[in-house]
């Protein structure tokens, strides 16, 4: 397995576990039920902890993709930037969820004030995660991409990974 592969493996949880963290702290705050706010603490915790693999991976895949036909350096460097801001933005939100686990827990007052720093801090990385994941996904994904053509004729089948008749032929 090298860094490309690793990094596929651990670089969804930081952004998904944002997401549904950021869900599941909304339902704690509505509820007012510290287990349920403690259960998003642990998620943005975990996302941050990941945070730090797929940081760790990222540069070595990097290496194995930027001088892939259709990849590109620019397209590389977009990511990575949105990449480093979501990764100090999940530090900081995990280190105020410990913060906030350890309020919980002695049911300490500034407990709800922490739950609501955390739910802002969480909005914004749940944003960025979204931009990290799109401007990774566009990577590969050339469809996804804003300046994307449609293929169509013999070269959609070339595409694919098709070769196509005059490629044969030659």
């Amino acid at each position: 397995m090298n860094d490309a592969h690793l990094h596929l493996v651990v670089n969804h949880f930081p952004i998904i576990g944002t997401i549904l963290g950021l869900g599941i702290l909304i339902t704690g705050i509505i509820l007012k039920n510290n287990s349920v706010k403690s259960t998003a603490y642990v998620l943005f915790i975990v996302a941050a902890i990941f945070a730090v693999f797929s940081m760790g991976t990222g540069e070595g895949a990097e290496e194995l993709v930027e001088d892939m036909p259709s990849v590109g350096k620019q397209i590389i460097h977009e990511h990575e930037e949105m990449a480093e801001k979501l990764a100090i933005i999940l530090y900081v939100l995990g280190a105020i969820s410990l913060a906030g686990l350890y309020l919980n827990y002695k049911k300490h007052a500034k407990a709800q004030l922490v739950s609501f720093i955390v739910l802002v801090v969480a909005i914004g990385a749940t944003f960025l995660a979204q931009q990290t994941g799109t401007t990774g996904g566009e990577i590969r994904h050339t469809e996804i991409r804003a300046n994307a053509t449609p293929v169509t004729g013999p070269e959609q089948n070339t595409a694919a990974g098709e070769q196509s008749e005059s490629e044969v032929n030659d």
